[in-house]
């Protein structure tokens, strides 16, 4: 008698707890999206004033309002570390070292938003108290440090771009995602990071051409979005399938 290989679904890498993997990855992705969208696009530009006098104002104004918006940029934080973690988990049986700078430029992303984060919490402290600022100048003081916020945005981007890149290397080179969709990864990261230094000659560069290089990355990111939630992950390609009247047997006769 021949020997029968019968193809376990873990060799194709199809297993519950890695499709269990890819969808709580995109759903820690899509909560990134999400915060970031309602943070830093939606309420983030309503306290920005023209000086430290109109932000100081902004920031005490509406107490409730300044605790949503200090929640959703720790929040950005939060679900950007987690989606790190879980793009390594997801990624370390396709590509080792991709996984890890996925995991790692995500951190550092998550780094740079915290302290962002740690910026607008102080700025707002001192806005509630004027024996916080130096020489009791809250109103430079705040500009100051909501300047500072913004910075920590702008040198954050270039990790956000970098972490696209390898992450984009495994869907292209890996055969379990589209090969588009990982082509658009690697350049949505490019022009991200290209942007971000873009970024350090505010006026010397049209800001239609800074947010016009980042617009690949978005379309990517909420396509690999969608992806884990919707699809997760595809079957190893390079494993054949099993017979379904083999699978029955575990083993035949050798």
């Amino acid at each position: 008698m021949t020997a029968v290989d019968v193809v376990a679904p873990e060799r194709a890498g199809l297993t519950d707890a890695t499709r269990r993997t890819a969808r709580v990855t995109g759903a820690w992705y899509l909560g990134l999206a999400l915060t970031g969208m309602l943070g830093f696009l939606l309420l983030r530009p309503m306290f920005a004033g023209d000086d430290g006098v109109e932000t100081a104002i902004n920031l005490t104004d509406i107490p409730l309002r300044t605790l949503v918006f200090l929640g959703l940029e720790l929040g950005v934080v939060a679900t950007q570390a987690l989606a790190a973690v879980y793009f390594y988990k997801l990624f370390r049986g396709l590509n080792p070292v991709a996984a890890w700078a996925t995991a790692a430029f995500g951190m550092a992303n998550a780094l740079a938003i915290l302290g962002s984060a740690a910026m607008l919490v102080t700025a707002t402290a001192v806005a509630d108290d004027a024996t916080l600022a130096p020489g009791g100048d809250v109103w430079s003081t705040v500009a100051l440090l909501w300047e500072s916020a913004d910075a920590f945005w702008a040198v954050g981007a270039l990790f956000f771009g970098l972490w696209l890149i390898p992450m984009g290397h495994v869907a292209k080179t890996s055969g379990r995602f589209p090969s588009v969709l990982g082509w658009l990864l690697i350049v949505g990261g490019a022009g991200y990071v290209l942007s971000a230094f873009l970024g350090l000659v505010e006026g010397a560069v049209p800001s239609w051409i800074v947010e016009a290089v980042a617009m690949p990355a978005t379309v990517a990111e909420f396509w690999m979005i969608g992806y884990l939630l919707i699809v997760g992950i595809r079957p190893d390609v390079s494993v054949p399938a099993p017979i379904p009247s083999q699978a029955k047997t575990e083993e035949v006769a050798r």
